[in-house]
C-alpha cells in the first residue's frame, strides 16, 4: 500500500520535443518564466531532459508530457508519457 502511494508521486513535465534523431530517445525543452529576484522582469528559462520514446514516434516540434522513471543510461531518466499535440 505504501509502495503505491510513493510510486504515484513521480514528477511530470510538459515540453516541446527538440530532438529524436536518436533511437528510442527524445529530447524535451521545458521553458519557464521566472521573476528576476532584483529587477522583477520575468526571464525565460530553458531546461532540457533526455526521454525513452519506446515506439520511436514522436516529431520535433510536438508538444509531450514526460515522466519521471529509472535511470535508463547516463542521461536518460524521464519517459514519454503521451503527446499533447503534434507539431503543424
Amino acid at each position: 500500500m505504501e509502495n503505491m502511494e510513493k510510486r504515484n508521486l513521480r514528477k511530470e513535465r510538459i515540453g516541446v520535443v527538440k530532438s529524436n534523431k536518436m533511437d528510442k530517445s527524445i529530447v524535451v525543452a521545458e521553458v519557464k518564466r521566472v521573476k528576476h529576484p532584483m529587477y522583477g522582469k520575468f526571464v525565460l528559462r530553458t531546461k532540457k531532459y533526455v526521454a525513452h520514446d519506446e515506439q520511436n514516434d514522436c516529431n520535433i516540434g510536438d508538444t509531450v508530457r514526460i515522466m519521471e522513471t529509472r535511470p535508463m543510461s547516463k542521461s536518460k531518466c524521464w519517459r514519454l508519457v503521451e503527446i499533447i499535440e503534434r507539431a503543424k
